[in-house]
């Protein structure tokens, strides 16, 4: 028998035991959901400050604006927007426009809708590109010169922007 070669076997404990060992390895290459939420915080306090320099002026984070993006999406080529913003649309209190940011893409500013009063309704549905997870940020000039702001992470997995 010393001159046969010997033949490897994997039984089902050998590959537990390496599926265990995988998955402790895998768990440890990634940083704890805590780390995670505090480079999230410093993502929007970014993308804040990066709104204020691209303006000129401080926007105001409101519940008025409404921005809809998927949370996850596979693709940065086309990831669906929704935006809607209360307002009368009356002549004394109405959008200008809305402005769609997104820091990370090459083109920082991706979209911008004007709206006239009593003949538009301050809502969009569209498409945009995104380059890579990143906050995008929706800013509406209201008539009176008031800047309202709203924002969501989008997570996408391929790059949209060449």
């Amino acid at each position: 028998m010393a001159g046969k070669p010997r033949t490897m076997s994997l039984t089902r404990r050998d590959m537990l035991m390496v599926a265990c060992v995988g998955s402790a390895a895998l768990a440890s290459a990634f940083p704890s959901p805590g780390s995670a939420r505090a480079r999230d915080d410093t993502a929007q306090d970014d993308t804040m400050d990066f709104i204020e320099r691209f303006i000129g002026q401080t926007p105001t984070l409101s519940d008025r604006l409404h921005l809809v993006m998927p949370a996850v999406f596979p693709t940065g080529y086309t990831v669906p927007m929704d935006l809607d913003i209360d307002s009368p649309m009356t002549a004394d209190d109405h959008v200008r426009r809305i402005r769609v940011f997104a820091p990370k893409n090459p083109l920082i500013e991706v979209a911008s809708f004007n709206f006239v009063p009593e003949r538009s309704i301050a809502r969009v549905s569209t498409r945009i590109r995104l380059a890579e997870p990143q906050y995008v940020a929706a800013v509406a000039e209201m008539s009176d010169g008031m800047l309202l702001m709203a924002k969501t992470f989008v997570d996408v997995a391929t790059n949209g922007c060449i």
